[in-house]
C-alpha cells in the first residue's frame, strides 16, 4: 500500500484527504491511501517519516512551505527559484521538493480571466510560501505586482500604506489574498483594505477555499467585482503533485 499525506498545523481546514480519497475511489486506485499529519513543529518530520516507512509523497501547507526546505535532499528548479515547497516526493529514502502551487495558481488565473484582458498589475497580500508561488506565476505572465503585509519593509507596503495612498489600490486590477485570513473557523476575518474603493474593474482572488465564499470575496461581490476562491488552484496543484509522485 502506497501512502501519501499532508503536513502542516493545524489541518482542520484541509480538503486534501477528501480530495485524494475521492480521487482514488473514482479512478479505481486501490493501492494508495492519503492521511493528514498535523505536526506542531517541522522538526517532527524525520520521526514522522520513520514511523511511516510506506510514505512516498507528502503535501506541505501552512506554516511549513519554507521551513521544510532544510529537511530535503534535493529541490526541483522551480521550487528552488520560488523558495517554497508544497510537494515532496520520497524515493529510495531521499526527499525531493517541488512547488505545484505555482502550476495550480497560474493555470487557474488564466482560466479566471478567460475572455477578459489579463491584469497589468496586482496587489499580493501576504509574504509566506504561497505568496512566493503566486509571485513566480505573475512574473511569468508579465503582470507587475506589489507585495502587501502587516508591516512595511523594503519592497513591501503595509496595509496602512495602501489605505493612505490609494493609487496602488485603485490601479491594481487584481488583488490576491495569500494569507490565511478568513479561513475556517475564523471566517469573519479579512485583510485590512479600503474595500469601499473597489470597482467592477477589480478582480479578487482568494487562495482560501474553506469557506468557498470568504469575507474578502464578499467585499468584492458587494461592489460588482470578479471573485474567485482557491479551490480550483487546490485541485490543480493536487493533480500536479499526483503527476510528480507517479512520474
Amino acid at each position: 500500500m502506497r501512502k501519501f499525506g499532508l503536513i502542516g498545523y493545524p489541518l482542520s481546514h484541509s480538503f486534501s484527504k477528501k480530495y485524494f480519497t475521492e480521487k482514488f475511489e473514482k479512478e479505481g486506485i486501490k493501492d494508495s491511501i492519503y492521511e493528514l499529519y498535523p505536526i506542531e513543529h517541522i522538526k517532527e518530520l524525520p520521526q514522522l517519516l520513520l514511523d511511516n516507512p510506506d510514505l512516498v509523497g507528502l503535501n506541505v501547507t501552512i506554516p511549513y512551505k519554507q521551513q521544510v526546505i532544510p529537511f530535503l535532499d534535493e529541490l526541483d528548479a522551480k521550487a528552488e527559484a520560488i523558495g517554497a515547497v508544497n510537494t515532496i516526493k520520497i524515493e529510495n529514502g531521499k526527499l525531493k521538493g517541488f512547488n505545484t502551487d505555482y502550476h495550480g495558481f497560474k493555470d487557474s488565473l488564466i482560466k479566471f480571466h478567460g475572455g477578459r484582458t489579463m491584469p497589468q498589475s496586482a496587489l499580493v497580500l501576504g509574504t509566506g510560501g504561497a505568496s512566493k508561488a503566486v509571485l513566480a506565476a505573475l512574473e511569468d505572465l508579465d503582470i507587475q505586482y506589489q507585495l502587501v503585509s502587516r508591516n512595511a519593509s523594503e519592497g513591501i507596503l503595509s496595509y496602512d500604506d495602501i489605505t493612505s495612498s490609494l493609487s496602488y489600490f485603485i490601479s491594481s486590477s487584481l488583488i490576491v489574498n495569500t494569507t490565511p485570513l478568513g479561513m475556517s473557523p475564523k471566517t469573519e476575518e479579512l485583510p485590512d483594505l479600503p474595500y469601499q474603493h473597489l470597482t467592477p474593474d477589480h478582480s479578487l482572488y482568494d487562495l482560501v477555499y474553506n469557506p468557498l465564499k470568504t469575507a474578502f470575496m464578499q467585499e468584492g461581490i458587494d461592489r460588482g467585482c470578479w471573485v474567485k476562491n482557491g479551490l480550483e488552484m487546490l485541485h490543480g496543484q493536487a493533480e500536479k503533485a499526483w503527476e510528480i509522485w507517479n512520474d
